[in-house]
């Protein structure tokens, strides 16, 4: 089982977009909980980016939002970085 970490600023932008979308928290939680149990679980979508996001993953909230990561599998432990509209999260 991995652990999972809010970092504070993960927790700010993560409140405004429960606010905004509050349809998205139900989902989310189901997420977070096949994080826990399985990062690599085939409806997680996991990828990994590239580029100047170089060493986070990807997974799909939905079609439009996307949560970033930080996946460090030796500790099997995962940091969220960024929630958002795939526009956002990709800056």
């Amino acid at each position: 089982m991995y652990s999972i970490h809010t970092p504070p600023a993960f927790r700010r932008i993560a409140k405004k977009v429960f606010k905004s979308h509050p349809d998205l928290r139900s989902r989310f939680k189901s997420i977070i909980e096949l994080l826990r149990n399985d990062p690599n679980h085939p409806s997680l979508k996991l990828h990994p980016l590239s580029g100047k996001y170089n060493g986070l993953h990807a997974i799909n909230l939905t079609f439009k939002f996307r949560i970033t990561l930080i996946i460090k599998f030796e500790n099997k432990s995962i940091i969220l970085v960024d929630i958002g509209g795939h526009d956002e999260v990709y800056r």
